[in-house]
Formats: structure tokens, sequence, C-alpha cells
């Protein structure tokens, strides 16, 4: 019953290996940037956090950590249905999530080694950290009868160029995101244990620990090159990056709230929270902040998750593509000026509070 459940829900390569998802602009996406400005970069100002930070990385206190244990050899097949299909969707978006860092860091890793050694290592041992993840979280799915082909992933998946310091803005912000919503579910099913319906969930605290040094790595790089952070042009990409990472994760988690519902937690709240600690916590290296407090934040982001929910029933509605475009195309600008207007909401400034407890 749950065999041919799943072969309903997901196309496949082969038998057992799933096509990987569509591009859209909510899914994962797969890096590269200049690895010459990379190499140029002096990183002197803060040489010592960065010495500090390899030597943790070098430490490896997750080493033994990603190991399966018996409780992974039962069988899963009581999770099913939609559950199941929006089970194997969060594994199957982490992996290529984790994937992206992995090719990414590795990449830059290899450019930089004989320019500039302390981030080629720093790299490296990220990619290191990367690969464990994504492998642990395509293993958890063949749980389900179903796992992703990684090198096919890497050939298939389109690139996005982003320059040095958009990487840093976009890394640094996925990692620290990455620590909230993994430590968010972790300490909510150490209290609801009954929740916790499949053992991935216990290897949380270390795994986001992981996350938590890769941040603190981009943090430390940004502090080594001030004119990322210090000018009007910085406190914009800041400010465009936070509201293109906190809607992005609002937009899809409020799609898949049935996942969140099946351990316990309400996605809009959980939601709420990891975007609040993460903002906060943006504030100690970003020259601002957004407003999240301002009512019109998660009122505009409310009238995107409408304007989605129309959009798949047009999708679904049967009817020509040809009519769907004309349909769809109002949602579409309403997103945008939603967006938008988002974007345009004061930020909060902070950098005036640096060096301060916040």
């Amino acid at each position: 019953m749950v065999t041919a459940l799943k072969k309903e829900q997901f196309e496949e390569i082969r038998p057992g290996v799933k096509v990987p998802a569509k591009d859209t602009i909510l899914t994962p996406r797969f890096y590269t940037t200049d690895f010459e400005a990379m190499a140029e970069m002096d990183i002197s100002v803060n040489e010592e956090e960065l010495q500090a930070i390899l030597e943790e990385f070098r430490a490896d206190y997750n080493r033994h950590h990603f190991v399966r244990g018996e409780e992974f050899k039962e069988s899963f097949d009581s999770i099913d249905g939609d559950t199941r299909r929006l089970f194997v969707e969060f594994l199957e978006r982490s992996c290529t999530a984790e994937f992206s860092g992995f090719l990414l860091y590795k990449e830059l890793g290899r450019r930089l080694k004989d320019r500039s050694p302390v981030l080629a290592e720093c790299f490296t041992l990220m990619s290191r950290d990367e690969a464990r993840h994504s492998g642990f979280l395509n293993k958890a799915m063949s749980d389900f009868n179903i796992c992703l082909d990684l090198g096919f992933l890497t050939k298939s998946k389109n690139y996005t160029f982003f320059q040095p310091k958009f990487i840093f803005y976009a890394t640094y912000l996925s990692e620290k995101i990455g620590y909230w919503r993994y430590i968010t579910i972790y300490r909510h099913l150490e209290q609801h244990p009954e929740d916790r319906i499949y053992p991935i969930f216990k290897f949380f605290e270390c795994w986001c620990q992981d996350e938590n040094r890769h941040g603190d790595f981009f943090d430390a790089v940004m502090k080594a090159q001030p004119k990322m952070l210090n000018d009007w042009k910085a406190r914009l990409w800041c400010r465009f990056f936070l509201l293109s990472v906190f809607a992005t994760m609002y937009l899809n988690d409020i799609q898949r709230f049935g996942f969140y519902k099946a351990i316990g937690l309400d996605a809009r709240e959980y939601d709420k929270h990891v975007i609040e600690k993460t903002n906060d916590t943006a504030g100690r290296v970003f020259p601002i902040v957004l407003d999240i407090e301002n009512p019109e934040f998660y009122q505009r982001l409310e009238v995107c998750v409408t304007n989605n929910e129309k959009l798949r029933e047009i999708v679904n509605s049967g009817t020509s593509k040809f009519l769907q475009l004309f349909q769809k195309l109002p949602l579409y600008f309403s997103n945008a000026w939603q967006l938008i207007k988002l974007y345009f909401i004061k930020p909060i400034r902070v950098d005036n509070l640096e060096g301060t407890v916040r």
C-alpha cells in the first residue's frame, strides 16, 4: 500500500531514485562565484578570529555524530499519505540545500588553496560537514523507499552566480536560519517526545552547532571586509537578503503546514519564532535588521500565502496553459507588489550598537 502510494506521488529517474524537484523561486539554489576576487581578499583585519574558527573546524566535534543506530532499522510505513509526502519533501529540500553548500565550499577550498590557505581550509572543512549532512538526509529518504542521485543533481541543477559579498550575505543567513530551525525543532521534541515520529530529529542539537559555526565563519569574513557592511549599499543589500530568506522560508513552510503539524508544531508560530531569532542574530554583524514587529510584515506575507494557494488551484484546474497564464498574472503582480512594499518598510539601524550587548 505504501509503496503504491509512493510511486504515485514521486516521479522517478529509475526505481527508488527520485526526480529532483523542479527549480522555482522557492527551491534551494546552487551557487557559484568569482573565485579570483575571493582569493584576493585581505582577511588580515580579522585573521585572529578566523584562525580560532579554523581550530574549531579542525576539532571536528561531530565526527562520530552522524551514525545511524538501531532506531533506523524499524519500519516507517506508519508515516503515510500526505504526511509521508510532506516528510520526503522536507528531507529532499534539506538534502538539496546541504548538498548545495557542499559543492560551493568544496570548490572554494580547491580554488583558494594556494592563494588564501586559511579561507581555503575553512571552506574545505565546512564542505566536509555539509557532505555529512546531505548524505545523512539522503539516507533518511531511503527509509521511505526513495532517494536522490546527488551526482545527477550536480549536473542537472542550474547554478546562480553571486559576487563574493552576496555569497557571504546569503550563506551567513542560510547557516544561521538553519541553526534556529534545527534547534527550535529539537527543543520542541525534547519537551514532547511523543511527537518525534522519526529518529533523525534526535541528531538536530549537534547538527545545528555545525550550522552555527559556519555562520560564525561568514560573520568573521564579513568583519574582515568592512566595505561589505559599512556603507549605504550594504544596508540596502542586507535588507534585500533578510527579506528574501524570511519570505522564502515563510511561504514554503506555510504551504507545507501539514509536516509541522505532524511533529506538533504550528507552522506560522514556528516560522515567526525562527524569523525573530535569526533577525536578532543578524544584527550582530549586519548594519540593519528588519522591523518584523511592524503589523504590515506578516499581513503582506499572508497575502502572498493566499496568492500562492490560488496559483496552485489554477495549476490543478485542468485548464489550458494559455488560459492559466492570464489567470496567474494578477497573482504574480500582487506577490511582487507585496514584496516591494515589505522591502520599503523602514528597517532598524543596529550598526551604531556595534560592540554592545543586544
